[in-house]
């Protein structure tokens, strides 16, 4: 198929290579008359392993081209991959200056006369909602009522290593594709045929959103290890031989578990050993911002948590919450996020109750029961049993850990589980 790609830097110029590579014709876009000039001439403009040689290649059986006007380059173009830049503004947030102007240039080259839709898929990283809010409006401007008829709106984040670009476009970790439904596009599943890695259809903003998570939290992996580094050298301990011992448990350290949005953390372990390595860091001199950061955020979510399980209730509502220990299955009740969020409930003016199998306030012993009657006096009051949780018409039942699933309520029931975030 002839696909437009529109920025010839990394991203794009990569692309455009792996994609002559496989047979397709490719016509590559940029504002750079001396980008396009290097590329006619069979000059990778960028150093990447690899490029120059599919370049050379490509030149050589007619499938790539370059040029600095669109023309009419779209008209019997199945797909345009936008590859354009996304700087930082003054404030922090992207310039999207380059992707206004690209989208207008392509909305004013499409043939109105084309009788399938013109796929357009973006690549540059840009905030979640420009695709409904900034980019479809543009086509729609220019387009009207047939811009449906016209063209396909797709966003599809590049997950490209500089240095190895040309090995992760042909098996990426994964493939992301956005439209405005969430179904396959034709184009894009034409567009990665060769390729096997696991494959998301989803809406644009959670297609858009996807970059921001990758990179946050790769930057919050370098800081998190370069933090343990600096109280290893502070303390006089192997960092390298840390670091073998953290990567060699898969089965938590690296893995998917602690990543999914959900319940806050707490426990008896977890925010004692944080401020612990607080107190460490700042003893020896170290420096850990980071760290330091971990109990403010996890009482912000503590809090927002308590605003999204209340959400449109009114004080003197029944709600029930199910669980209470900050692990089904357990009773330790331990700077449980759960006893925070009963708490709020009550001082909020809920009615509230409490099922949780494995507590029995009779039963709380040392510093379990210390903790729970100093932040929950009323536990004995409102903890019930099975039978009167299942019975009672609440007007909403807050699942804060899989105890919920030991209770048969009502299919109608309105149950908001803090355990995985919608």
């Amino acid at each position: 198929m002839h696909v437009v790609i529109f920025g010839l830097g990394y991203v794009g110029f990569t692309a455009a290579c792996c994609l002559a590579s496989e047979g397709h014709k490719v016509t590559g876009i940029d504002v750079s008359s001396k980008k396009v000039a290097s590329i006619r001439e069979g000059r990778a403009p960028i150093i990447e392993p690899g490029v120059t040689e599919m370049l050379q290649e490509g030149l050589k059986n007619r499938l790539i081209s370059a040029d600095t006007e669109i023309g009419s380059h779209l008209d019997d173009a199945e797909l345009a991959i936008i590859c354009v830049g996304t700087p930082s503004g003054p404030d922090g947030s992207h310039n999207m200056s380059y992707i206004a102007e690209v989208s207008q240039q392509i909305a004013a080259a499409i043939d109105s006369d084309r009788k399938t839709p013109l796929a357009v898929a973006y690549r540059s990283t840009i905030r979640p909602g420009s695709i409904e809010e900034l980019i479809a409006p543009i086509f729609r401007a220019r387009l009207g009522e047939d811009t449906d008829r016209l063209v396909e709106l797709v966003y599809n984040p590049e997950f490209l290593r500089e240095g190895s670009a040309v090995a992760d476009y042909f098996a990426p970790p994964k493939i992301v594709i956005g439209t405005k439904t969430g179904q396959p596009n034709a184009a894009m599943e034409k567009l990665n045929a060769n390729i096997e890695a696991p494959t998301f259809h989803v809406g644009y903003r959670e297609a858009e959103f996807t970059k921001f998570v990758d990179n946050t939290w790769h930057a919050v992996k370098v800081a998190y290890a370069n933090e343990i580094g600096r109280v290893c050298l502070a303390l006089g301990i192997q960092a390298t031989q840390v670091h073998e011992i953290f990567k060699s448990d898969t089965k938590l350290n690296l893995s998917a578990y602690y990543t999914r949005p959900g319940g806050a953390f707490g426990g008896s372990c977890l925010p004692k050993d944080v401020r612990a390595l607080q107190y460490i860091s700042g003893d020896c001199g170290a420096g850990t911002p980071l760290v330091d950061s971990l109990l403010r955020s996890n009482e912000a979510h503590k809090h927002r948590l308590f605003e999204y399980a209340a959400e449109g209730l009114a004080p003197g509502d029944k709600i029930l919450l199910a669980g209470l220990a900050f692990k089904a299955g357990t009773d330790d009740l331990r700077e449980s996020p759960n006893v925070d969020l009963a708490r709020k409930l009550l001082g909020a003016g809920f009615e509230l109750e409490i099922f949780d199998p494995s507590i029995e306030a009779e039963h709380l012993t040392g510093a379990n029961l210390g903790y729970a009657f100093s932040q929950l006096p009323s536990i004995e009051a409102i903890l019930v049993d099975k039978a009167q949780a299942e019975a009672t018409p609440y007007a909403r039942v807050i699942a804060s850990n899989a105890t919920v699933e030991a209770l048969e309520l009502p299919a109608d029931m309105d149950i908001r589980d803090l355990g995985t975030l919608p």
